[in-house]
């Protein structure tokens, strides 16, 4: 499994998710799997069926979510600059092309979410924006092809 950065908040709520799953969810299905047994008949039992897959797939979800954690790095934020694009910046940038200026947060991949302009560290923008600094000029390629970004301004 390959290691997951995590800032100290998105470490948290994956802990609070796989609680959540093992405290609430499993037994609610360990109920709705005890009450299609007492129905009878098993073979032909489809709540059973139903409740036993929820189950399975409930569990799966656990595991991943564990290994996630398992595998975790904690980003230090004390360690953060604005010096150069690293995770956890924010990055205002200008496509040189059309002018239009947009602004992402770099963060690890498990946490990115695009409607809060979060982007994951290992997708293309963020690979062409790691690394460099104020003002620089970097080129991306993205799937409409080569782009060409300014970075304008780098905060945390």
């Amino acid at each position: 499994m390959a290691i997951t950065y995590m800032t100290k908040d998105g470490y948290k709520k994956k802990m609070e998710e796989i609680a959540y799953l093992e405290s609430v969810e499993r037994p609610k299905i360990s109920r709705a799997i005890g009450e299609a047994r007492d129905k009878g008949d098993l073979s032909e039992n489809s709540e059973y069926d139903a409740a036993k897959e929820a189950q399975g797939m409930l569990e799966m979800k656990i595991a991943q979510l564990k290994d996630l954690v398992a595998n975790a790095r904690i980003i230090d934020d004390s360690t953060l600059n604005n010096e150069e694009v690293q995770i956890l910046n924010t990055v205002k940038i200008k496509n040189v092309a059309n002018g239009m200026t947009m602004e992402y947060t770099i963060v690890a991949d498990s946490e990115a979410n695009l409607k809060e302009k979060k982007i994951g560290s290992s997708t293309p923008i963020a690979q062409g924006l790691l690394g460099h600094k104020l003002g620089e000029i970097v080129e991306i390629k993205v799937p409409a092809g080569l782009m060409k970004f300014e970075i304008v301004e780098i905060s945390f």
